[in-house]
Order: structure tokens, then sequence, then C-alpha cells
């Protein structure tokens, strides 16, 4: 064989081994973005053609993480909590493993909510109830377990536990909440406490910390009910925080960019931004961007995501200003892919693609997800977030999860 032809191979196979993967929540950064580049614009008429359809996912508003070729994600079904793994090839289950032997039950759907976290050959999730595992994801065999609320203090929230846990160097950062501290780092390996911030003791809420650099000080921010704060990556002091005026439930993940933290809860509550710059300072509050637990995008110094007021909403992020709402498309969650967004309408299945544009909502295609499932609970809805990544799009509905093809053409 030829030498040239001989470097393309390799190059080839290079590309394969290492495309990219969707490690966590809101993908490896947490900010949402799929790493593809490009995207099938428009859809067909009736839809991106479906490559596969997973029936046995269980209850559950767990997201898919993607890994070498395999899909992580959780479910209740039998008793118990799953995780469980799906071969994105074929759409067939390579292992399933009971995390819990209970499910976390209320009206608005069983199971659990947390997305799992993957790093190496090892998996992270929490059930509903607040058992956090270590799994290998070779096989699914449990490594160690730690309950947030026997062994770290917590308190069972009115939604249960649906953090999806932070891994950083050495350590698993997750929000227990509770007397012996709001957050707590454990040993990745072991699941052994290194800290646990025992000068913030609020309860936890539903959102997921994020990692910061800033100030010279890597750090995990968070929001809770009253505040957003900044811990300390070594030793889990808190390093600033801020008021935040939460009320029933605060679910959004933080953003942080250029020494701004931007915050945002549903139940008329709305968005603050806070520059970084010794005591935080309020840039802004309002409610233009009253968001439930559809998530926020921010793309090119601007906000994307469903508001409470005013249905679907571009702010800048610095100064604000609301630069248009749009109520044509049902609330939901969404996703960024190649200057679009992916959004999923939580009443009807309705899937829209959306130019991500400050000059108002631009969609390009939409279809709706058929079949639906049969199990979720007359309060629920479809609330599992999606993700696209090497050219698929992954949405679920409890024990339904669906692949998509949106290969750039």
């Amino acid at each position: 064989m030829k030498p040239l032809r001989i470097l393309s191979l390799l190059a080839l196979s290079a590309s394969l081994t290492f495309a990219a993967d969707w490690p966590q929540w809101r993908g490896k950064d947490r900010k949402d973005h799929s790493p593809d580049t490009s995207t099938l614009v428009p859809w067909p008429e009736k839809g991106p053609e479906r490559l596969w359809m997973y029936e046995s996912a269980g209850s559950g508003y767990s997201g898919p993480s993607i890994v070498g070729g395999q899909l992580f994600t959780m479910g209740a079904w039998e008793d118990a909590e799953h995780v469980l793994c799906i071969d994105i090839k074929t759409g067939k289950k390579v292992w399933s493993t009971p995390l819990e032997e209970r499910i976390y039950n209320n009206k608005w759907g069983n199971g659990p909510r947390c997305t799992p976290t993957i790093d190496g050959d090892r998996a992270y999730a929490l059930t509903g109830n607040g058992t956090l595992g270590c799994l290998n994801i070779k096989d699914g065999k449990v490594i160690w377990k730690v309950d947030l609320i026997k062994d770290l203090g917590g308190k069972l929230q009115g939604w249960g536990y649906t953090e999806s846990v932070l891994v950083d160097g050495d350590k698993v950062i997750c929000t227990p909440g509770g007397s012996k501290g709001t957050m707590a780092a454990l040993d990745k390996m072991t699941g052994k406490l290194i800290w646990q911030s025992k000068d913030l003791k609020d309860e936890a809420q539903y959102s997921s910390p994020i990692l910061v650099e800033h100030g010279g000080k890597r750090q995990y921010v968070q929001l809770i009910s009253k505040r957003v704060f900044g811990a300390d990556a070594e030793n889990g002091n808190i390093l600033w925080e801020a008021p935040f005026p939460g009320k029933t439930a605060v679910i959004p993940t933080p953003i942080y960019q250029d020494g701004h933290v931007y915050v945002t809860a549903g139940y008329g509550v709305g968005g603050r931004l806070f520059k970084l710059n010794g005591e935080p300072k309020l840039v802004y509050e309002g409610p233009k961007m009253e968001n439930h637990h559809g998530g926020v995008i921010l793309h090119d110094g601007k906000l994307y995501g469903h508001s409470g007021k005013g249905g679907w909403t571009c702010q800048d992020f610095m100064t604000g200003e609301a630069l248009w709402q749009d109520k044509s498309f049902g609330k939901g969650c969404c996703s960024f892919v190649a200057g679009h967004l992916v959004c999923v309408d939580e009443n009807n299945g309705n899937v829209a693609l959306v130019e991500a544009s400050p000059a108002g909502w631009k969609e390009k295609s939409r279809f709706t997800l058929d079949p639906q499932t049969k199990i979720r609970k007359p309060d629920g809805r479809i609330w599992t977030h999606p993700v696209i990544l090497d050219g698929r799009l992954y949405l679920r509905d409890q024990d339904l999860i669906y692949c998509y093809n949106v290969k750039a053409k």
C-alpha cells in the first residue's frame, strides 16, 4: 500500500476514534453548545430521518451523555432507578444497572432527573432520592455509592434531587444542601468526602453547578433559592455570594462569561447578571427572561430561552434588554448547534429548528415526536433537553429515546 494511502487511512481512523463527545449535562463545558460546526437546514417536511428508537428507558427525565459511541442515561423500572447504556449505532442496550432499589415518586413524574457525568472509564449518576453512585462504563458495575441525605446531611426537596453532578480533576462536586454544608466535594475514585462548605448551609435546589476560573481562583458556581455563590475548588470556602429572590423552585444552570454570572428562575423571578469584582455587583435584574427549567443559551452576546413573561426571548447578555419575544412556539427546552436552536415544546412534542438571531424568531423547520410515551403522568410533560452530536439529534419522552439524522448534506 502506498504511503499516502496509509496516511489517509490513519487520519480517517483518528477522526473516528476522537470524535467529539457530550460527557455531561449541557455538554463538555455546560454551555449547551453542540461541537458540530454544521447541521441539516432545513429538515425534511415530515422531520429528519429517524435512525432508531429505544422503547425501554423507563420513567424519568434524565438526559443523555454520549461518549465513545455509547449513550448513558437513567430510568426507573422494576422498583429501582437504573443507569442505562445504549449503543448509538444500533440503538440497542449494552447494559443497565440498578443504582437504588426504590423509585422517587411525585405527581409530575417518577424516576431520576440527573444526567450522568462520564469521566474516563467511570459514570457518576444521582437518583431522585439522593443516592450518588460511581459505575464502570464498560459493564455498569457499581464501584461506590454515597447517600446525600444519610452521609452528607442533605434534605430531599419537593421535586427530588435533580442535579447533574460535576467532575473536576480528582473531585465529584454535588449539592446535598443542609446542616453539614450546601456543597460537597468527594474523591471521584472512592467517594470519600474531601470537603463540605460548612459556612453555607442552605438547602439544595434543582440547579447544577458550573466550573469557573476567575480572579486566579478555580471555583464552583451554583444557584440555590436565596443566593448564587462561588465555592473555592480547593477547600469549599465560599468566595462570594449574591442574593437571589428564588420562589418555589430554582432550576436553570448558571452561565459565566468574562467575569459575569447570569442566573434566572421561573415563578415570577426572572434573571439577574452579576459582575464578579470583589463583592459581586448587580448589573441588572428583570422579568424578561423568566426561565422555568428549559434552559438558557448564550451565543454571540445574546441569551436565548423561553420566558414565562413573553414566550421565546432573545436578551442582551450585558444590558438585559429584550431584543425580541415570540409566542409562536410553546414553552419548552432548547439546545444550540451551528448557529441554530433546537427547541422542544413540552406540551405537544413539537420540535423546531430556529436560527439563533437577534433579529427575531426565525423558524426553519418543525416536526412532532411520534409516537409519544404512554406512561407519562397527567401533570408531566416532555422535559428532557435535546442533544445534538455528530449529526444526530437525541430526544427523550420518558421510556422512549429517539435518534434522528440531522447531518448536513
